[in-house]
């Protein structure tokens, strides 16, 4: 047996933003009794912690540094998980729209990727992990059994956006959010460091018209196809 079959099976969930990863990951993770890791609150946090402090978003050392320091862990609260930052539960912040932003600007800097990239692989623990980002199966976790890339139009993702934030009592609108996720997405598919994109061995899932359910199932399938997993 190889270093890498004796490690905890890993399942890398990535795509852009609005996807559905998030919801994906964490619905299989609680199916499987995996650990879950959203790698994207990382980012968040250190973009919250950058904001906090009123640093510059434009400079790479400092944002390092706050990367490489973060006083962070995550907890299970009633079924969620919640995110703390220096010890308050930040759950809700690294969700406003600010934050996104400034995280999709952070995380294309080579420093704070690299800052944070073994504190990702830490999570790699048994019984295994579902590992939801932009790069999980293409940097993090290269040695992966199953790799997804999911996936949807532009529109559709600004349309689920735009009823979530309502749903919360937020007025939005559907053009900007429209312009936001385009522009996110160049960011992301055009940064030097581990821009978006499907590993080769990934299998793509376009969710666009496709139900949580729809996905999910297509997802446990290729699970049971590649591990052995109880209960699935």
């Amino acid at each position: 047996m190889t270093e890498t079959e004796s490690l905890p099976p890993v399942i890398t969930i990535d795509g852009p933003s609005g996807s559905g990863k998030g919801t994906i990951a964490k619905l299989l993770a609680d199916k499987l009794g995996y650990s879950l890791l959203d790698s994207g609150a990382l980012y968040r946090l250190t973009a919250l912690a950058a904001l906090n402090r009123d640093v510059d978003l434009t400079d790479e050392a400092t944002l390092t540094e706050i990367a490489a320091g973060l006083d962070i862990r995550f907890e299970l609260r009633d079924g969620e998980v919640a995110a703390l930052l220096e010890g308050d539960d930040v759950s809700r912040d690294i969700r406003m729209e600010r934050v996104s932003m400034a995280a999709s600007k952070v995380a294309a800097m080579p420093g704070v990727r690299a800052a944070l990239l073994q504190r990702q692989r830490d999570f790699r623990q048994a019984p295994g992990l579902v590992a939801d980002g932009r790069d999980m199966g293409t940097t993090v976790f290269p040695d992966a059994p199953v790799k997804v890339f999911l996936t949807a139009s532009a529109e559709e993702r600004a349309r689920r956006r735009c009823e979530q934030l309502r749903q919360k009592g937020v007025s939005v609108s559907l053009r900007d959010l429209l312009e936001d996720i385009r522009a996110r997405d160049a960011r992301d598919m055009n940064r030097e460091t581990s821009p978006l994109a499907p590993a080769a061995d990934a299998v793509e899932l376009d969710s666009t018209g496709v139900d949580i359910d729809g996905v999910l199932n297509s997802v446990l399938q290729l699970v049971r196809d590649r591990i052995v997993v109880r209960g699935t």
